[in-house]
This record gives structure tokens, sequence and C-alpha cells, in this order.
């Protein structure tokens, strides 16, 4: 089951609202908590039953390592306490290495990579001092499967949310803001990330000897969007969800292809899982405080699980390599040489070298790679273009438009200059635009269009 599909939206999702919003507050929400828990098995269960064992045996696990970490660390007994850390970590990295580095043959199961991290570093805050162990099951099997942001994150931290696992509260305006962002994001998922997936997958299939220069540079730009407003569209909704249960999560995306270097764009780009890397792997192996050469090593060392985590696949370990590549060279001193040129240019190398990243992480592949790239240095069989190449660019120049506005602030900024703080213009202009999408949204749904997430295969 997935968020834009007509099965959660008229079903799953408005049975789930009204037992949630029936069920008593009291309790530090525990019945509340536990509405969530048994909803997020039955979202996990629709597509693989088999895969709630794993789910319940990884919230017992870790809420068993949690609890023991956290007495013995109020025992002032840190190698006893580090003992179920360790615990904790190597039995969530065995779960990652069996399904998806074993080549066992097992199916992935659905969210492993989020809901895995998610767990490790809830004994890990533990260890620190930073979250306190909790001691409702109830509560923490919610934090550990809940729905809106079990499959493709945000990344979760526990002391993010540790606190409205027990207080929280709706209002008028969080489900409104939810409601709002959650449109949003199916919005970008239905109407953008498919539409420009539709368009990749048709050059994608095009035999080798007919991909043009044209075509092959439209795809893989094609390929960018559609990554970015799958992935951010369905944060957006994750989001929305969790702020109508009354939760407020970290942003995952601060628009990423306005970025005018490296660093600034994955500073920007799947904020919470760089923020993962950074607070439990870069900085305990020192970060930038060892020298340069450790520096060196340390960034290199977290983007090469970077690769790994999305895959054991060599394109995604080139993948983690080539940003890696990147970023020390922006480290070296060609930052400070950007900052210094005109902001577009400096945006324009940004955005070629993400391109080049997107056509390293598009397949599996290493072939599509080769007469890709082949292609789009202008060595196509079938030459700079086409007839069929300029038919497929001028027949969707709207959608490249709308791509490119859509990907970048201007939206939020004309709606805020239309508005310019007027509360019930701000208001109005709102309802109209949940109404528009949601109506254009479902129509494409209904007619079956091209629908599938990215992430879900990590």
């Amino acid at each position: 089951m997935v968020f834009s599909s007509l099965l959660f939206l008229f079903r799953f999702l408005p049975c789930v609202l009204v037992i949630y919003f029936i069920a008593p507050g009291c309790f530090k929400n525990t019945w509340k908590n536990l509405v969530l828990f048994l909803a997020s098995l039955v979202f996990y269960a629709w597509g693989e039953p088999v895969y709630i064992v794993l789910m319940l045996f990884s919230t017992v696990v870790d809420y068993i390592n949690g609890g023991l970490a956290g007495y013995f660390i109020n025992r002032n007994k840190k190698n006893a306490a580090k003992f179920f850390v360790f615990l904790s970590v190597f039995i969530n990295l065995s779960l990652l290495g069996v399904f998806k580095y074993a080549g066992t043959g097992l199916a992935l199961p659905i969210g492993i990579s989020f809901y895995t991290f998610q767990t490790m570093s809830y004994t890990i805050d533990i260890y620190r001092g930073e979250a306190k162990p909790e001691k409702n099951i109830i509560n923490f099997g919610a934090y550990v499967a809940m729905f809106p942001q079990l499959i493709a994150g945000p990344v979760v931290r526990f002391k993010d949310i540790s606190v409205l696992l027990r207080e929280r509260s709706t209002s008028l305006d969080k489900l409104s803001y939810g409601v709002t962002r959650f449109t949003t994001g199916l919005g970008k998922k239905v109407i953008l990330a498919n539409q420009a997936g539709e368009i990749f997958k048709t050059v994608t299939a095009s035999q080798a000897g007919n991909l043009t220069t044209l075509s092959a540079w439209f795809g893989i730009l094609m390929f960018s969007f559609q990554i970015y407003f799958d992935f951010s569209g369905y944060s957006d909704m994750a989001i929305g969800l969790m702020a109508i249960f009354g939760f407020r999560i970290p942003e995952n995306f601060n628009y990423p292809y306005m970025s005018k270097s490296i660093t600034e764009f994955w500073r920007r780009w799947h904020i919470s899982l760089g923020t993962w890397f950074k607070e439990y792997v870069y900085i305990p192996l020192g970060g930038s405080r060892r020298g340069m050469a450790r520096t060196f090593l340390n960034i290199f060392i977290v983007w090469f699980l970077t690769g790994l985590w999305h895959g054991a696949s060599l394109n995604f370990i080139a993948w983690g390599m080539y940003f890696c590549f990147f970023l020390l060279i922006e480290k070296l001193g060609f930052l400070k040489i950007l900052g210094r040129i005109p902001a577009v240019l400096s945006h324009i190398y940004a955005m070629i070298v993400v391109y080049g990243g997107w056509l390293l992480f598009a397949w599996e592949d290493i072939t599509q790679h080769r007469v890709f790239l082949k292609a789009m240095a202008g060595m196509a069989e079938a030459g700079l273009s086409s007839n069929a190449a300029m038919y497929l660019f001028v027949s969707n120049v709207v959608l490249l438009i709308v791509l490119i506005i859509g990907s970048t602030d201007i939206p939020a900024r004309a709606g805020a200059w239309i508005c310019n703080k007027n509360e019930i213009c701000k208001g109005l202009l709102q309802a109209v635009f949940v109404a528009v999408v949601f109506i254009i949204s479902v129509s494409y749904l209904v007619n079956g269009t091209y629908n599938p997430f990215l992430y879900f295969r990590f």
C-alpha cells in the first residue's frame, strides 16, 4: 500500500483517522499510540505479512536493549550499558546484512533501512544520555512502526519525538497544516514525479541505436525531477500525516536544486539521513577535529556507507564515491572559488555534477550508464537529435517549466506575496490549493497512471 493510492486515500486513512480521534487521550496517549501501532502493522502487512514478525522482533529487541542500557547508565556501569548498545547495533546491522546485502534471494522488507537506523539511534542516544528509555512498549512500538514515515523516512530519532509520544495535542491549525502538507506531497508525487518518470521510462525504453544526445540529457533531467518530487513528495506526505496525529518531525528537503555547490546540495537533500550519518558516524570518528587527513578519511567512510546504505550494487558505491570526490575538492578550496564567481555559474556547476550523480544512481546495470554517458557526450549512434527526440522535448516543455519552478521556492514566495500576510486570503488560497491539487491527483490515480515509489527499494 502506498500513500498515492485510492485504497490508502479513501479506505485505510479515513478508517485510521476515525478510530484515532475516537480513542481516548488518557494514560499519556497510550490508547492513541496503540491505534497507531496496530494501524502501522496493518499498513506494513498489506504488502508483506510475513515481515510483521521482523518488525515485532526489532521492536522487542531494541526495547529491551534500550531499557537495559538505561538501567546500567543510571547505575554508572558504562561498560555493561555499552554491551547492550553494541548488541542493538549488531542485531540491526545483521538484519540489514541478511536481507539487503547477503544475496540470499529473500525479498527486501519495506522500509528496513529506515527503521533499523531509527532503532539504533534509540539505544545510542540512551547511552549518550540524550534520551531516556521508553517504559511503555506500546509507545515504543508506535515509534518504530509509525506508518506515515515507516517506508521512506524522514529518519526520526527517538529523542526528537519522545515527549510527543506521551504528551501531544491536536488543533485546527495543526490539522490544516497537516492536510495542506500532505496534499502538497501528493501533488508532487502524482502530478509531477509520475509524469517525469513516464518520460524517463520512454527514453530508457528506446533501443541504444535510437538514443540521441538530446534524449539522453532530457531523460536524465526527467529522472532528476522524478526522484526529487517522488522522494520530497513522500516526505511532505509523511510530515503532513504526522502533523495530523500531533507530531512534528524533521524536514527532509530544502529546495536542493537551488544549490550552488555540492556541499550545499547535501545540506538540502535527504537532510534526516545526512544528520544521522553526521551524528552517529562522522562525529564519533572525530569529524574535522583531527587534522585534514583524518577529516578526509572520515568523509570517505561516511560517503562509502551512504552509497552502501542505498544498496550493495557497484553503482551505489560509485555514486557515493562520486559525491565524496566533489565534496573533498570543495573542502580543499574549490568552495571558496565558487563563492567568488557569479551565482548562476556556480549553480550550473552544481546541477551538472548532481545530474551526473543521478546517471550513476538510475540503474544498477552499468551497461545503461555507458550507453547514456556516451550519448550525453555527443557520441550517440543516432546523432545529436532526431524528430522523435525533438517531439518528446517540445511536447513536454510546459511540464519541464512547471518542474523547474516547482523545485524552487518561487511558488511559496508567490503565495506569500499574493496574500501579503492577510490571514483570510492565506486561508482561502490554501483551501483552493488543497482542493484543486487533491482533485487532479485523484483523477490521475483513477486513470491508473504510472505510480511507483522509487525509495521503496531502499
